[in-house]
């Protein structure tokens, strides 16, 4: 376990502060590790790779509590993969985020009175591109300030030279492969971004709508539908209603009437209409639904869009001209003054949804745009899971990605924007069109023109783990470094990022999948559990907890959350715990420094070892094996956890206090015992690296003179046990825990000093007589001992000299009035519970809460009067 010091410790007086600041220490620190290469990557080394790529922020974006979380857990993994040898390769990089950074362009330009229309394209793009370099990656700044341990020479923007020629290149081999097409499909349409959005960029949120219920046709041919949009009716082309619904089967086939129009639509019977909902019949406008679409695909019905990209209203007639919700107003005006509304229900909350970035309503719209058939790519993502060349981590999420890439509809991958890849098609005067390769020319002459869409964002950052690596050219960095170790990611782009990934990269490297594993992880939620919002009020930026506490303190609170696929609490309290537990570690290597702690040479033989030192030896390989297999399985809480306990209750407020006795003794033992101590700690702060980075370097720097911990060896167990010394050292703290329980019981302060005779011979605990009153404040006994408490503990018998300390008088009487206290508790309960009467009128909930208090009162009860009989005589 132990890696030797290149040098003397220095005098640790001068080189530890008596307290911890991580401001003046985290900055330094880091730029150190950047300066000194610890986190670049080396494809020609001859270690074995471990490759995990950053999931690109923004390029617009901020560090917040989201992407903490998810940097932290892949610094842990990283850092530990560093240590134990691998060729470790974090890859970072942005995203150039289409939408997001074109509306943060246009709102500059907006302030100048001027829109990209004033600018022109190219002008604009130039425009976003300055934006960029003055403005953009504010993030890279935060996640050294988190300490992320990336290869910041490999950084890459989903924008570069190299990233477009792959984006360029795989647009290539899908279209002649007719894996990409053009047609008109349903898509999700912004009226303020004015260009076709993914599902991922739709926010759904309950609105107040309207409900209204109209009845179309005349007479005996009258049907009623029900529509929250009635602005679409002027594009209805059919009303279908279930093939098996009685009411309407008369119906089916016929003409009838659409109100406000001149035209007669049909009626249709459709399987897709539920008959249980509302009146069983349905609108159908093909160029404004999604499902509507698809009835009318299955029908030959004609599609009638009439709205324009700004959804105002192009239908013919008196409502022409009109924004949507003006346009909905006025229909269901004129729809009443004809007689035709049957029902009207305001407020009608229905779920809707929303543009992500500008928060605008968004149009379901019939548009040309450009799709991947998804159906082999899907097949070939969902079979590499199924055959288990890439793992799913916590396995109970692969449901939810069969879910969604067995059902996978066609992805429309083009956007109406200026920012971003343009697609690489042309059109030619006479309908050709042609799709340019990255070392093609593209056609020239009169009348050829590119397609003017940009691609989605999401279609870059899916070739994001090879892309970044070189891909289309066969490099080095692509040969050592691909596929992926692993991919930490939230479950909540499982279906978007996740699966293109997956389909792209098994497309283009030849059934390799992008990452041997898929560690999924939650969402931060505040500590009530709520999702934080700035809506709610409950949106933290990180970077106010790290000024405050230090970024340890947040690494350490997000890491002991983590629980694989659940979501994850974080309150300001548990930063602060944190912070305290950063203090702990600094405090107690500083008494080891200043008692001779030490890593030169071997360990001592454990012949030669105090039970105290066998015990905590143990201990710590029995740890090192603990927390690997909880990296192993992701289990970022639990070893986060078993280090918090390991460190703070066995190692610092048992190991180091018993210790204390030897060190004031000197002599062999305290040698000994200052050569495990530093052992202890060298492991320990290695073991709390990955997730504490910086505290832990200065330490362990300090401890042990070595250049860093961040290139130390990972500890391993050495498969030393000691089970009689883990009994002994168990046997002690429990004396020594009932004492002190007894001591508060009894009232006595912590640092109150109380005469003793201890009865140890023949027991375990003969050795540890004198660390026994130390830790319990035990004076000797004294010619005028006089033992009023005797406590028999683990065979042995500490008798206690209170005369001096306590009134005993008083005691009993406060005792006595606590123990009338809870008898009276005791039997108003067990009254209430034995009335029958009441046990059948009272809900359970107030029935198990008159079991707590009963619960509670025994307890009471049996406490105070244990308490009671260990007085003295007053």
């Amino acid at each position: 376990m132990t890696e030797n010091a290149q040098q003397q410790p220095p005098a640790p007086d001068t080189e530890l502060p008596t307290q911890y600041a991580p401001a003046d220490v985290e900055g330094p620190l880091y730029e150190r590790w950047v300066e000194r290469g610890y986190f670049e990557a080396d494809a020609k080394s001859d270690k074995p790779p471990y490759t995990v790529v950053i999931p690109p922020p923004n390029v617009t974006g901020s560090l917040h509590l989201g992407h903490a979380f998810e940097h932290t857990l892949i610094d842990a993994l990283t850092r530990r993969k560093r240590m134990q040898g691998y060729e470790t390769l974090w890859q970072p990089g942005m995203d150039h985020a289409g939408i997001a950074t074109q509306n943060v362009v246009e709102r500059e330009l907006g302030k100048e009175g001027k829109s990209r229309h004033d600018l022109g394209r190219e002008a604009f793009v130039e425009r976003v591109w300055q934006w960029k370099a003055e403005s953009g990656g504010q993030i890279s700044g935060q996640m050294r300030r988190l300490g992320d341990g990336v290869a910041w020479s490999r950084e890459r923007f989903t924008m570069d030279e190299g990233l477009s020629q792959a984006v360029q290149t795989i647009f290539k081999k899908l279209y002649d492969d007719e894996l990409i097409y053009r047609a008109e499909r349903i898509i999700n349409w912004c009226p303020r971004c004015l260009t076709a959005i993914s599902d991922i960029e739709v926010e759904y949120q309950d609105d107040d709508g309207e409900l209204v219920s109209m009845k179309y046709g005349e007479g005996d041919d009258t049907i009623v539908v029900a529509t929250t949009r009635a602005e679409t009716m002027l594009g209805d082309t059919a009303v279908a209603v279930h093939p098996d619904d009685e009411r309407y089967k008369h119906l089916v086939g016929k003409l009838i009437r659409l109100p406000l129009t001149d035209r007669s639509i049909p009626v249709v019977a459709d399987t897709h209409v539920d008959p249980e909902f509302g009146t069983g019949a349905v609108k159908v406008t093909p160029a404004h639904d999604p499902n509507d679409f698809e009835i009318g695909q299955r029908h030959d019905l004609p599609s009638i869009t009439i709205m324009d990209e700004h959804a105002v209203i192009t239908a013919h007639g008196p409502f022409q001209g009109l924004d949507r919700l003006e346009a909905r107003s006025a229909i269901v005006a004129a729809l009443r003054a004809e007689g035709r509304i049957v029902a009207e229900k305001r407020p009608y909350v229905h779920s809707v949804g929303h543009c992500s970035r500008c928060k605008t309503t968004i149009e379901p719209r019939l548009s040309m745009q450009w799709w991947v058939k998804v159906g082999p790519l899907a097949k070939a993502a969902g079979d590499a899971v199924r055959d288990g060349k890439v793992k799913i981590h916590p396995q109970e999420m692969e449901k939810r990605y069969f879910d969604w890439v067995d059902n996978l509809h066609d992805w429309c991958i083009s956007r109406q924007l200026w920012w971003g890849h343009r697609i690489p098609v042309w059109y030619g005067p006479n309908g050709e069109v042609v799709c340019v390769g990255p070392d093609e020319e593209p056609p020239t002459g009169e009348g050829w023109r590119q397609d003017t869409d940009v691609l989605d964002t999401w279609f870059s950052s899916g070739l994001w783990p090879f892309s970044t690596l070189g891909w289309p050219e066969q490099t080095e960095s692509l040969a050592k470094f691909y596929p992926n170790s692993v991919l930490v990611t939230g479950y909540d782009i499982l279906f978007f990022w996740v699966a293109r990934m997956m389909m792209f990269g098994l497309y283009a490297m030849d059934g390799t999948p992008p990452f041997h594993t898929i560690a999924l992880h939650g969402m931060v939620r505040d500590q009530f559990g709520k999702k934080m919002s700035k809506s709610f009020g409950n949106a933290v930026n990180p970077l106010d907890w790290m000024d405050k506490y230090g970024s340890d303190a947040l690494r350490f609170t997000l890491a002991r959350g983590a629980n694989p696929g659940v979501d994850v609490p974080i309150g300001e309290d548990w930063v602060q715990g944190s912070r305290n537990f950063a203090n702990k570690i600094w405090n107690a290597t500083r008494f080891a420094l200043m008692n001779g702690a030490t890593v030169e040479g071997p360990l001592p033989d454990p012949s030669k070892m105090s039970a105290t030192d066998r015990w905590i030896l143990s201990r710590l390989n029995s740890v090192v094996a603990e927390v690997d297999a909880y990296y192993e399985d992701f289990q970022f809480a639990k070893l986060s956890d078993a280090l918090f306990h390991f460190a703070w209750d066995e190692v610092f407020d048992w190991y180091v206090e018993l210790s204390k006795t030897v060190f004031q003794a000197g002599g062999e033992p305290a040698e000994v015992s200052q050569r495990v101590l530093g052992e202890v700690l060298d492991v320990t702060l290695k073991l709390l690296h990955p997730v504490v980075p910086f505290v832990t370097e200065t330490l362990w720097t300090t401890l042990t003179g070595g250049e860093s911990i961040v290139i130390a060896d990972w500890p391993t167990d050495s498969g030393f046990r000691d089970t009689a010394a883990e009994q002994e050292i168990s046997t002690l703290q429990s004396v020594i825990t009932e004492v002190r329980r007894f001591r508060a019981d009894q009232g006595l302060q912590p640092g109150q000093r109380v005469p003793a005779r201890l009865t140890l011979d023949g027991t375990a605990l003969a050795p540890h007589e004198a660390a026994i009153r130390q830790l319990l404040r035990l004076q000797p006994e004294g010619d005028s001992f006089t033992a009023t408490a005797t406590l028999p503990v683990a065979g042995a018998e500490v008798a206690l000299d209170l005369s001096g300390t306590i009134d005993v008088a008083a005691e009993r009487k406060r005792l006595a009035k606590d123990l009338a206290a809870a008898e009276k508790e005791k039997a108003q309960a067990t009254a209430k519970l034995g009335n029958e009467a009441f046990l059948a009128k009272a809900p359970d909930h107030v029935v198990d809460k008159i079991r707590t208090r009963l619960a509670k009162a025994e307890e009471d009860i049996a406490r105070i009067t244990a308490q009671l009989e260990k007085l003295p005589q007053a």
